[in-house]
């Protein structure tokens, strides 16, 4: 089983490609656990994975950059490279590009809408709903708490999520202690607590099709 920086690295400063593979695929730091367990439970030794810092969905307009960047740098190492993110706060720059430069991503808005598959996810129409993955229930200091300021300013908290009914806990694993994290961040907030399941959705069915090339 490879064995992964904390969450605070992936955070902060992503991962490295360490295998030899044939494949790139160059991702979010947010998911790098799960990319990484499924290259490993289907035995897709052939895929190597470089994630930027999970951080930088804080800051959405240095995403497109970072990713050409990486492409650019590693594509003449691999026969093929894929890119892990959604459309993540670019609008369109980062699909424009990928298909600039002839590489594909995963579809949908976000990751919360391919875990739980884009139809299905765009199908519910949620707007009051405020969804964590495994990965932001153990970041939730790092990616709300902290950089919105409730930490020092606890007040603000009906300023941001006043208009919010419901945190939804997109499971990727089936994780009780993950689960009882996610329910406290809910009561941190305000919302009400509700747990979906998803596995890893439409992020499973590309990576597998990225696999087989």
């Amino acid at each position: 089983m490879t064995s992964l920086p904390d969450d605070t690295a992936l955070t902060r400063t992503g991962l490295e490609a360490r295998g030899g593979g044939r494949v790139l695929i160059v991702a979010c730091g947010a998911l790098a656990c799960e990319i990484l367990a499924l290259r490993d439970a289907n035995g897709w030794d052939h895929i190597d994975l470089t994630c930027l810092p999970a951080i930088l969905h804080n800051y959405p307009e240095r995403i497109t950059d970072a990713v050409r960047e990486t492409v650019q740098a590693r594509r003449g190492d691999y026969d093929a490279v894929f890119v892990a993110y959604g459309d993540c706060g670019t609008g369109g720059r980062l699909q424009a590009a990928c298909d600039a430069m002839g590489v594909e991503m995963i579809a949908g808005p976000h990751c919360y809408s391919f875990y739980e598959g884009n139809a299905g996810f765009a199908a519910r129409e949620e707007c009051t709903a405020f969804y964590l993955t495994d990965f932001l229930v153990r970041q939730f200091d790092a990616f709300v708490w902290k950089p919105l300021g409730l930490d020092r300013h606890p007040e603000l908290r009906e300023m941001y999520f006043g208009n919010y009914e419901t945190l939804v806990y997109q499971a990727q694993t089936d994780d009780p202690d993950l689960t009882e994290r996610a329910r406290r961040c809910a009561e941190r907030l305000g919302l009400a607590f509700e747990r979906r399941l998803t596995g890893y959705g439409d992020l499973e069915r590309d990576l597998r099709r990225w696999a087989e090339r």
